[in-house]
């Protein structure tokens, strides 16, 4: 069961971010830093990468030690994601793109490694309670909450819709 839940996960991980990738790949240049709700699109994109990143890894402490972290500290700045404040950092789409692969490798691998005792376990986030297959879950929601606030201002402003993506990794 263990194994048909991670295959589960994979694809919808990897369904999420490909359609995270179709709003990037779609918005013209001029959207690009434009508002989508109370954030640019650009600081949107970049915030549902965050936490993608952060619920993958075992803590938000972690996320720094990782490589692409290290390699891109002009990218991270001062970690504004985790200050209650609005973002003022504003990203460039090769900087995003390059983070979203990171992500797609990162949920392939660290979904691939899990076992059903990693599964059972809590998070390490104070502010969930729940298992971290539940937190997997919960993750793949909030890529598609923010998919679908960037799809629908892509095409309120330039009538571009966004292709649905049933399942990843292949199918």
């Amino acid at each position: 069961m263990v194994d048909l839940f991670k295959s589960m996960i994979r694809a919808q991980y990897e369904a999420s971010l490909r359609m995270l990738q179709h709003c990037i790949e779609k918005c013209p240049d001029s959207a690009w830093d434009a508002p989508v709700c109370n954030h640019a699109f650009c600081q949107s994109v970049f915030h549902t990468l965050f936490f993608t990143d952060a619920y993958l890894g075992p803590s938000v402490a972690a996320m720094g030690e990782q490589q692409f972290h290290k390699e891109n500290p002009d990218f991270f700045r001062d970690y504004e994601e985790l200050i209650d404040k609005k973002p003022e950092h504003l990203y460039d789409k090769p900087s995003i793109m390059r983070y979203l692969e990171h992500c797609r490798q990162k949920a392939e691998q660290v979904v691939g490694a899990e076992t059903e005792a990693s599964l059972a376990k809590a998070p390490c986030f104070d502010w969930h309670t729940f298992s971290r297959a539940e937190l997997h879950v919960y993750n793949i929601r909030h890529i598609q909450h923010h998919v679908a606030q960037l799809s629908l201002r892509l095409r309120l402003n330039d009538q571009t819709d966004i292709q649905w993506v049933k399942s990843g990794w292949g199918k």
